[in-house]
């Protein structure tokens, strides 16, 4: 009878243990997605403060949106830190250790969206220095702006939310990205056979629509690693359902 209530006891104890393990685990996790949606809420506001100086012609305004790029540079690093924290001191297997890795993947991508927006703002005050009117009108790359804002914050959102389906809709959105970035290079390159004086500022223009282009990439690859978190798969644009792999 002793022997069975210290058994009993014993199988209490460790429960209890592994309980407390996993509440713990769990506030790390919920301090991870906080981390996710501050660093993405602070490229956000990059992207939106590079395009409204490019749309304002305000030079200090996309330099203060330059001084973004060392801030998210930082939120990626305590973001590192604190998932390197989670795998070796919680030794998480399968589904957890997907979320933590892909986690990892993910900052890469935002850290690179980061840098974009900063070289978009570094090409925005080269060109306005140059104190010239705009050669064609910026609807387009307004557009891709918002469009890859949109992109990012599904993303993450879609991380934080473990919703596959909202990753796939950021995917999907990708052709629209690339669609824009077709019309502006089209239209840049008709600008330049017209009138071969504006190819500096042609040039420019088009180099910040391909950045933006890329920012969309990322966020697609974000999207990626987000499916790969919840089934497992990591896939191109391509749904698998998460029963298929459980």
């Amino acid at each position: 009878m002793i022997i069975e209530n210290r058994i009993i006891a014993n199988y209490i104890y460790l429960r209890m243990k592994e309980n407390d393990m996993r509440n713990r685990f769990d506030r790390q996790l919920l301090e991870l997605n906080n981390e996710l949606i501050e660093m993405g809420s602070l490229i956000e506001q990059a992207i939106e403060m590079a395009c409204s100086a490019l749309v304002r012609q305000d030079v200090e305004k996309a330099q203060k949106a330059i001084s973004f790029d060392e801030e998210i540079d930082h939120q990626e690093r305590d973001i590192e830190s604190l998932c390197m924290k989670l795998l070796l001191q919680q030794q998480p297997v399968a589904r957890d250790l997907r979320q933590i890795s892909s986690a990892l993947k993910m900052i890469t991508d935002m850290e690179r969206i980061g840098d974009h927006a900063s070289d978009i703002s570094e090409i925005i005050v080269t060109l306005l220095k140059r104190e010239e009117s705009y050669i064609k009108h910026l609807d387009h790359i307004q557009s891709m702006a918002k469009e890859t804002s949109v992109m990012l914050v599904g993303s993450v959102d879609a991380f934080v939310n473990r919703n596959q389906l909202q990753a796939a809709a950021v995917i999907e959105k990708d052709d629209v990205v690339d669609d824009l970035f077709r019309k502006v290079q089209s239209e840049l390159v008709q600008l330049i056979h017209e009138d071969p004086n504006c190819g500096e500022q042609a040039t420019d223009l088009l180099m910040i629509a391909k950045y933006f282009e890329r920012i969309g990439d990322h966020a697609t690859n974000i999207s990626e690693w987000v499916i790969f978190s919840l089934t497992g798969e990591h896939v191109h644009g391509q749904l698998i359902p998460e029963e298929q792999t459980q």
